[in-house]
């Protein structure tokens, strides 16, 4: 009843169309998109068999199985080809930029302090700059673009440019700007980032793609005093705190070395709690040392979780509760966090591994079903973003950020259940459709926004000074 009421309502609407002045809204800013298997992630976690999604403009109008396509005669139309139609995937923790350093330093080296501080540290010392952190972010985003992430968070430094490299693209980001307790390439003041943040936030909070941010660097890089100034900031503008939580074993050591001045054994995250820190506005990365008890702090405060199974275990950091952590009822998406710890930038994988990790350390085949991951991938992401009400899923009203994902390469078949086609066959090439916020960003493995030449040629002068300074940190005593 309720279709049949909407179809005659829109079919109404069409009929007014034809009257209306060049500042309505026209059959033009239409696009249809048929001929799909629809994953919804709505409450009820619908599947649509052969179903269409209505986009008016920046927004979805309508999801169904029985679309009346002749309500839209001059709308655009997207054929999906039997494909997976789905919410666009959110990678919840990344450093872009750091995309420029991706492969070095991947033998050879004793521990992951050795490439730290031999590797790692001396790049970013010599050749940060703001023009390698707006093409290597710009890169980063056109990755993702293509393996269908619609919404990326980062934190890194001169977000700024993060920001207009993102939105070039045509993403959607969560951007923060690091603050930590050492000059850094955009502040030579220690904790400089902070007084850097406020204008970032000014100058990007009304942005229709991009939500700026604070990101204190960790617990262990921030004193409490700093924490607590970068939250209030947050708070004060309304913007999530983005930061490392929980990742290494000796965390709380330090923590208590360097800044509490007690012996007391306190997790990291009763630490955060006990001095205020822990809010619904909090978004925190890796999480791995944590017991029930701080899953239900987490819990209570609202705190956003990013799960980064690939990275943490390339570092030797630990393997995060994740399960558990899912269980208790925290809101936690996946991220593949930066380009030198995960090197790929894709979600699609982070699912595939995240199942495969949670079952061989509990060596249960139930731990993370296929529909479970491709929830964190999308709506979960988006709760733990305090952003479900916007993103996360196909349903009337919201965000039209929209991904097709084909079916009829050799991996995509036989599809008996879209989940676990997603998770564990697919591959970022068999995404060939990305629209955020109504625009169509990448199509058929190319990305519409970019001049790609004219980016490789900028890609390659980078790349070129990466490579002379890395063969130096290489050559012998």
């Amino acid at each position: 009843m309720f279709r049949a009421l909407y179809k005659l309502l829109i079919l109404g609407a069409v009929y007014l169309l034809g009257s209306c002045t060049d500042t309505d809204v026209q059959q033009s800013d239409y696009m249809v998109i048929t001929n799909g298997q629809i994953l919804t992630m709505n409450n009820t976690l619908e599947v649509i068999t052969n179903g269409c999604v209505v986009v008016r403009g920046t927004k979805i109008e309508y999801v169904s199985s029985d679309c009346e396509l002749g309500a839209y005669p001059n709308a655009k139309r997207i054929d999906a080809e039997g494909g997976i139609v789905m919410p666009g995937m959110i990678n919840l923790h990344n450093h872009l930029s750091m995309v420029a350093f991706r492969g070095l330093a991947e033998s050879g080296i004793v521990d992951v302090q050795d490439r730290l501080y031999n590797y790692f540290f001396p790049l970013e010392k010599q050749l940060l700059n703001r023009n390698l952190i707006r093409v290597s972010s710009r890169h980063a985003a056109i990755e993702m673009a293509l393996g269908g992430v619609t919404t990326t968070t980062d934190m890194y430094y001169h977000e700024d440019e993060v920001a207009k490299s993102v939105k070039e693209v045509g993403l959607r980001g969560v951007l923060g700007e690091t603050v930590i307790g050492f000059p850094v390439v955009d502040s030579q003041d220690v904790y400089g980032g902070l007084e850097y943040a406020r204008g970032f936030i000014e100058a990007w909070k009304d942005d229709a793609l991009i939500t700026p941010a604070v990101a204190p660097h960790a617990p262990y890089s921030v004193s409490p005093e700093m924490l607590l100034k970068s939250k209030n900031l947050a708070d004060e503008y309304g913007v999530p705190v983005i930061l490392h939580m929980a990742e290494m074993a000796n965390e709380k050591d330090t923590i208590a070395t360097n800044y509490v001045n007690t012996t007391q054994d306190k997790s990291v995250v009763k630490y955060l709690d006990d001095i205020g820190f822990l809010d619904t506005n909090v978004l925190a990365a890796h999480v791995i040392y944590i017991d029930d008890e701080d899953m239900k702090i987490l819990k209570k405060r609202g705190v956003g979780v990013s799960h980064n199974p690939k990275a943490n275990t390339k570092d030797s950091s630990g393997v995060a509760p994740a399960w558990q952590a899912r269980v208790s009822g925290l809101d936690m998406g996946l991220g593949t966090d930066g380009p030198m710890s995960s090197n790929q930038l894709d979600i699609l994988n982070v699912m595939n591994y995240a199942a495969r990790l949670a079952r061989i350390e509990s060596g249960e085949v139930s731990k993370f079903e296929p529909r479970e991951l491709v929830q964190m991938a999308t709506i979960d992401g988006a709760k733990a973003l305090d952003m479900a009400d916007e993103i996360g899923s196909l349903e009337l009203g919201k965000l039209a950020d929209i991904i097709i994902i084909e079916t009829s390469s050799p991996n995509m078949q036989p599809n008996y259940d879209p989940y676990a086609t997603l998770v564990f066959s697919a591959y970022p090439s068999n995404v060939v459709f990305t629209m955020v916020n109504g625009e169509i960003v990448a199509r058929d493995g190319n990305v519409i926004n970019i001049d790609m030449p004219a980016h490789q040629a900028q890609w390659d002068e980078i790349t070129s000074d990466v490579a002379k300074f890395a063969q130096t940190l290489n050559a012998p005593n």
